[in-house]
């Protein structure tokens, strides 16, 4: 039954658009050409990662670039709309909202993650989901990683592990970013998006 929904759920996404979704190679094209323009806007910029950390910290590195992390979802309605108290890499608490739950399926396999909306961010259109895994703390960051999304009218997403990325506090401890969740942690490895090149320790 799952395997028919989400299928049924990937036509109904491809019909919403006028436009053909990408072939596999237009994919891993359009995914290659988007990391090397983020490597060389961090090497350009003084933020987030500092002059005396670049040659340590870039280029950043990913792992291969894998379709099957491509994956529809669907968002569906919280129980709930009560302001949540979400813990920060510097100590800070802030208010969120969930926003729902993204259901999708990775290598077969059935998950959920909750998706979240910061209470002070002016852009009510945002979509932000954290997510930790077992790479967490191993190839990845400890706190997770993100993923950013747009709200969409018909509840339906491409949650695309392949644009996985590490928050900004990874780079500087003058960032303040949310810690994962325990919510979404998911108990797999998802081997898509970014990793990192040293371990740091994060605050719980």
């Amino acid at each position: 039954m799952r395997r028919a929904f989400l299928a049924a759920l990937l036509i109904l996404a491809s019909s919403a658009c006028r436009v053909e979704p990408p072939g596999e190679e237009d994919y891993v094209q359009r995914i290659t050409i988007a990391r090397a323009e983020k490597d060389a806007a961090l090497q350009k910029q003084s933020e987030p990662v500092p002059a005396d950390k670049k040659a340590e910290l870039l280029p950043l590195e990913y792992y291969p670039i894998d379709p099957s992390y491509n994956v529809p979802a669907i968002l569906k309605p919280p129980s709930d709309t009560e302001t949540l108290q979400m813990g920060y890499s510097d100590g800070a608490i802030r208010d969120v909202r969930r926003l729902g739950t993204l259901e999708f399926t990775v290598k077969g396999q059935p998950f959920k993650l909750t998706a979240y909306r910061e209470v002070a961010s002016p852009d009510v259109n945002h979509v932000f989901v954290p997510f930790a895994d077992l790479t967490s703390g191993v190839d990845t960051y400890a706190a997770g990683r993100y993923i950013d999304l747009r709200r969409t009218a018909t509840g339906y997403y491409e949650l695309d592990f392949n644009v996985a990325y590490t928050p900004s506090c990874y780079f500087s401890p003058l960032y303040s970013c949310p810690v994962t969740p325990k919510e979404n942690r998911l108990p797999i490895e998802i081997q898509a998006g970014e990793k990192i090149k040293i371990k740091l320790e994060v605050k719980s």
